[in-house]
């Protein structure tokens, strides 16, 4: 098996190429920095980008020599711990205008109250299980600086919750891409399982918040 079925749709069977998600090709077509872009981003200020499915699928490219994989891992658990480190800035500096003033168009009010509740539950270990929580990941850092959560706690929780997050689904996409023949094949039911997985936790949390303010 070969990278040539991304990126040559002349060579590749109809089904091959029409069963693959765009993810491999925006990555194909972003490398390094992009990849690093995205975790950055989504760690930091914008909630809505596919951060679980983006290291998985960057890991399987890993496997088939399109990226170096310590290389693409290392630059994803920095720019990781570095966007939690800008929101909990954020939080620090800005939380309470945004909570009093119903949040704007980038955080929006429902998220910042998920990720608050969120937090009070689950309180110093929200941070590391927020990394596997589409939304709440961007939103708990500010939680926690808006909160006045000690630095030295909030870094110590930030590296260990990035440092499992990036190194865990980019070395599972890689090790999964190694190990099971003609994988790209299954490439796109994978990232639609990952995202099922990393949208239970949420949906969970919101069907407990709602069964409790019915009673």
């Amino acid at each position: 098996m070969c990278y040539s079925t991304f990126s040559s749709p002349d060579t590749a069977s109809p089904v091959m190429h029409f069963s693959l998600p765009p993810l491999p090709d925006l990555i194909r077509s972003l490398g390094y920095f992009g990849v690093w872009a995205f975790v950055f981003a989504e760690s930091s200020i914008i909630f809505f980008l596919p951060g679980d499915s983006l290291l998985f699928t960057a890991g399987f490219l890993t496997s088939q020599g399109f990226l170096n994989l310590w290389l693409l891992i290392f630059g994803c658990f920095i720019c990781a711990v570095l966007g939690n480190s800008l929101g909990y800035l954020t939080g620090e500096k800005l939380g309470k205008i945004l909570f009093a003033n119903g949040g704007n168009w980038l955080f929006r009010e429902k998220h910042l109250f998920a990720a608050r509740d969120f937090f009070e539950r689950h309180g110093n270990k929200a941070i590391v299980l927020a990394r596997f929580m589409p939304a709440i990941r961007t939103f708990a850092p500010i939680v926690a600086g808006m909160t006045v959560m000690e630095r030295k706690k909030f870094s110590f929780y930030n590296i260990l919750g990035g440092f499992i997050w990036t190194f865990g689904l980019t070395i599972a996409g890689y090790f999964l891409g190694k190990v099971i023949p003609d994988v790209d094949k299954y490439l796109l039911p994978i990232i639609v399982g990952i995202i099922v997985l990393s949208l239970l936790p949420s949906l969970i949390h919101l069907y407990a918040a709602r069964g409790k303010s019915r009673k």
